[in-house]
C-alpha cells in the first residue's frame, strides 16, 4: 500500500511501482526493529514497577528469589497476566524450579530483554553476590537508582511524543500536497509524470523526501 502511494504520487505509473516494489521487503525488518523498540520502552516501564515492589519486599525482610516470585501477582493485579514483566518473572521462576542459579536466570532475562539497565542489574546481582557483601541492601540501592533513571528515561519519551506526532504530520504534507495539485490543476503536474526531466526531477525529490524522513527520525530518537 505505501509503495502504491508513492509510485502514484511521484510517478503516477504502473511501471515505476513495479520497479520499487523490491524495496518492500526490507519494509518487514524497518517494522521488526520499531516493534523491538516499542516492546522495549514498555518492558522498560514494566521492569520500573516491578525494582518498586521489589524494594518494598527486600525491606520486609523477603529473600531476592522469594521476593522476585512475590512480584508476580502484584504486577498480574497492576499490568495483566500477559505483560512482559510477568512473563519474564515466570520464565525466571521456571528456571530456578530446574535447579538452575537466579543469576544465570536473571542474565537470561537481560540478554532478551536487550535493554542496558536490565543487564545492568543483572551485573549488579552478579557481582553482589560474588563480593560476599550485603546483597539485599546493595540490591535495594541499586533498584532506587535504576528506578529513578528508568523515571527520567519515561519523562523525556512523553515529552518527545508530541514532536514524534509532529514528525509524521509533516512526512505526509507533502502527499497531501501532491494530491491536492493533482486535484486542482492536473495540467501544472502533467508535464512533471510525461517527460524523462520531469521523471528525473520527481526522482530527486523521492530521494530528498526520504533523506528527510530518515534525518526527522534521527533526530527524534534521543538516546537516554
Amino acid at each position: 500500500m505505501l509503495l502504491l502511494l508513492f509510485s502514484y504520487a511521484f510517478y503516477q505509473h504502473i511501471l515505476f511501482f513495479l520497479l520499487l516494489l523490491p524495496f518492500s521487503f526490507f519494509y518487514p525488518f524497518l517494522q521488526r526493529n520499531k516493534l523491538r523498540k516499542k516492546r522495549q520502552e514498555v518492558l522498560v516501564s514494566q521492569f520500573k514497577e516491578m525494582l518498586s515492589i521489589l524494594s518494598a519486599y527486600l525491606s520486609a525482610g523477603y529473600s531476592l528469589e522469594n521476593a522476585l516470585f512475590a512480584c508476580i501477582p502484584d504486577l498480574e493485579n497492576l499490568l495483566g497476566k500477559k505483560c512482559y514483566m510477568v512473563e519474564e518473572l515466570k520464565q525466571i521462576k521456571r528456571s530456578l524450579s530446574m535447579n538452575r542459579p537466579l543469576e544465570e536466570a536473571l542474565s537470561q532475562f537481560a540478554l532478551r530483554s536487550g535493554v542496558d539497565d536490565i543487564h545492568n542489574f543483572s551485573e549488579i546481582f552478579l557481582v553482589a553476590k560474588r563480593s560476599g557483601g550485603d546483597l539485599i541492601q546493595i540490591i535495594q540501592q541499586s533498584s532506587t537508582i535504576i528506578r529513578d533513571k528508568l523515571t527520567i528515561t519515561e519523562e523525556i519519551i512523553t515529552l518527545n511524543a508530541s514532536r514524534r506526532f509532529e514528525q509524521k504530520i509533516m512526512n505526509g504534507v507533502p502527499f497531501f500536497m501532491i494530491f491536492y495539485l493533482n486535484a486542482s490543476s492536473p495540467e501544472f503536474f502533467r508535464i512533471l509524470y510525461s517527460s524523462l526531466m520531469g521523471r528525473v526531477v520527481m526522482s530527486f525529490c523521492l530521494c530528498i523526501y526520504l533523506l528527510a524522513i530518515y534525518l526527522s527520525q534521527r533526530i527524534i530518537a534521543i538516546p537516554v
